[in-house]
């Protein structure tokens, strides 16, 4: 039976889709049978990042709607022969998204997989709540800044209170902290909150912290998830965060300014 997670921000831009993808493709890429689904109605970049958006025949609300079956509308990764993908509808609204059709299709991706990504849109809306309802964990996605992690705390209020396992007095969902576009330099400067202020103000589990880094753009634009890129900073933040989603304990890495050698302080390098 597979374990829910979603994906979840309090506001747009800090980086859900790029986790989700990564996230995604790192467990399947560690063995595990992982789906991964676009929550976003309307927009629909899961299927750019992950590189298979010519292959988008059916999708999310088609499988709602009864006018394609689950299996016709995944879409098997080429690289990982564990991962599959669930596209959202560019074409309908939010609306279309169901409680009970949502309901049904992860009761079914539950049977078949051992993990089921929920990228979810930004914020507290519909979108966001039927992502996020029948969560066992959540990856709360935010940017050192004061306004994303205010945000950030308002999406932990309500996994705390509108979830399943809020309603039906369950454990709580497993909440986890993954800091994005994070750069030492600017935090030494005052310009970012360190992790230690992010930590401070929402008190939950950190996950990992992403250096910010050209390479997660480039990984996007080629469809790759970063963090199959293993030379990139960014590529390696995200594979020490799935290692300790999966319970190995890691240190935390580009937290700190990198010391240049004299050569480089000569020259500016």
């Amino acid at each position: 039976m597979a374990r829910i997670v979603v994906i979840t921000s309090g506001k747009g831009g800090v980086g859900k889709t790029t986790t989700a993808a990564s996230l995604a493709a790192g467990l399947a890429k560690a063995g595990h049978r992982t789906a991964v689904i676009d929550f976003d109605v309307g927009l629909r970049n899961l299927d750019l990042v992950m590189g298979c958006e010519r292959r988008v025949v059916f999708d999310f609300v088609n499988v709602i709607n009864g006018d394609a079956r689950l299996h016709q509308a995944l879409i098997k990764d080429k690289r990982l022969e564990n991962l599959a993908i669930l596209p959202a509808s560019q074409t309908r609204d939010k609306e279309a998204l169901t409680p009970e059709g949502v309901e049904r299709v992860l009761e079914e991706l539950r049977q078949d997989f051992d993990y089921v990504i929920c990228d979810s849109p930004a914020g507290i809306e519909r979108g966001a709540h039927l992502a996020s309802y029948h969560a066992d964990d959540a990856v709360v996605v935010t940017n050192p800044e004061v306004s994303s992690v205010r945000d950030s705390d308002r999406v932990l209020g309500l996994l705390a209170s509108r979830t399943r396992r809020a309603e039906e007095g369950m454990d709580p969902v497993r909440e986890h902290l993954l800091l994005t576009r994070y750069d030492p330099q600017r935090v030494k400067k005052g310009d970012m909150l360190s992790v230690d202020d992010v930590q401070e103000i929402l008190a939950i589990n950190l996950l990992g912290v992403i250096p910010e880094s050209k390479d997660v753009l480039n990984a996007s634009n080629a469809g790759i998830p970063v963090v199959l890129e293993e030379d990139a900073d960014a590529g390696q933040a995200y594979e020490d965060a799935i290692a300790r989603y999966l319970g190995e304990e890691r240190p935390h890495r580009f937290l700190e300014v990198e010391r240049r050698g004299l050569f480089g302080r000569m020259f500016g390098g």
